[in-house]
């Protein structure tokens, strides 16, 4: 039995259940708890998904957590949410616990995830515990905090578990402790999307497909797009703009309007990865999802990499594949209908074919097979 523990961005929520799938098509069964915003999700057979009382940041920064009606939360909403977290945990008797990105980083979640990893610890079932993380972290910038990181996994994780390829991206990339940590550090390759859902018809073929998140940032890159497109040497070819759900209605209006007829607007598409299979070039930002579908395709691409409050993680994830020659960054700063338009040529010129391991989440069952049966060996 698998027990995964999620907490905040659908992103990540996306990739965890990628994994969680994996595992139940070998018979595992798993407990995908959530406790960022509520989704609907098609959830696979032997995988029930297990919410909490919903949390979120209204910031990029995360130093401040709301509940579901945008209320900050209080102690008294950490000890619910702490109770029935361990509620869960102990109905549950997992053999395995896995914790999506923290203690790497969710530090304002360690009000429930401390004790979780001590009542995993007490718990005769529960004989691995494994830190799940991306290619490339955020870094951290005050003193002592990769240290308390650290600490947290000597204490309490068997395994670190990167979802990355080594050969693109290493942990001390982003991650300057990473030595001390070695020995409980593997590798499964990217986590990606191989059996998304068809489209009726084969649109998108042979088209600039340009996609964004749902933030101000987001919007200007789809609105910077629909500009750049008479000034790039590929409009003669059809562009699709797909939208975040977050994105209202108004503003669904104006990219409408600002369109024209050669332009396609629309909102996210369950098969996005076979839209980027069929395109000509993909106009994105730089998030692990979306670099995953780029990476599975041989589409071109330039990315534009979120950096609003401090963030690094994209920019970070987006120069490493340009100096593999598989992508054009376009630095947010940068962004302009000229500059994005140029970086567009040069993509269409640097395109270097890339080996990348992309078979992260069937790599990862092998993982947690082994150590799972290692464990069992030696208790």
């Amino acid at each position: 039995m698998i027990y995964v523990q999620h907490l905040l961005g659908i992103g990540h929520l996306q990739r965890s259940l990628y994994l969680a799938a994996e595992l139940a098509r070998h018979n595992f069964q798993v407990e995908l708890v959530s406790g960022g915003m509520p989704h609907k999700l098609t959830m696979p057979e032997l995988v029930q998904l297990r919410q909490l009382p919903p949390v979120y940041s209204p910031d990029g920064s995360f130093s401040r957590l709301l509940d579901a009606d945008g209320t900050e939360i209080d102690s008294a909403w950490r000890a619910i949410r702490k109770h029935q977290l361990l509620e869960i945990f102990e109905s549950f008797a997992p053999h395995v616990l896995i914790t999506e990105t923290f203690p790497f980083g969710r530090r304002m979640m360690r009000f429930e995830l401390i004790p979780l990893l001590e009542a995993a610890g007490r718990n005769v079932n529960c004989i691995q515990v494994i830190a799940s993380i991306r290619d490339i972290l955020q870094p951290k910038s005050k003193l002592g905090r990769n240290e308390e990181i650290c600490e947290l996994i000597e204490k309490f994780y068997d395994h670190v578990l990167v979802h990355g390829d080594q050969n693109i991206a290493r942990l001390i990339d982003s991650f300057p402790l990473a030595a001390r940590i070695e020995d409980k550090v593997a590798y499964s390759g990217y986590i990606c999307a191989h059996n998304d859902s068809s489209p009726t018809t084969h649109d998108g073929v042979d088209e600039v497909l340009v996609s964004a998140g749902g933030s101000a940032t987001g919007l200007q890159i789809l609105k910077t797009a629909i500009a750049a497109r008479p000034l790039s040497s590929l409009n003669n070819l059809r562009w699709r703009i797909l939208f975040s759900p977050s994105i209202d209605v108004s503003q669904f209006r104006e990219l409408e309007r600002l369109a024209g007829e050669w332009i396609t607007v629309e909102r996210n598409r369950p098969d996005f990865s076979g839209l980027v299979k069929r395109a000509r070039l993909s106009i994105s930002q730089a998030g692990y999802n979306t670099i995953t579908d780029i990476l599975n395709s041989d589409t071109a691409a330039v990315v534009i990499p979120y950096a609003e409050a401090d963030e690094v993680e994209q920019t970070l994830r987006a120069e490493i594949l340009q100096r593999c020659g598989r992508l054009i960054v376009l630095h947010q700063a940068d962004l302009s209908a000229a500059a994005l338009a140029s970086a567009i040529e040069q993509a269409c010129t640097f395109n270097v074919p890339l080996e990348v391991d992309l078979a992260g989440a069937a790599n990862s069952v092998v993982l947690i097979s082994q150590w799972l049966d290692n464990a069992r060996v030696r208790n």
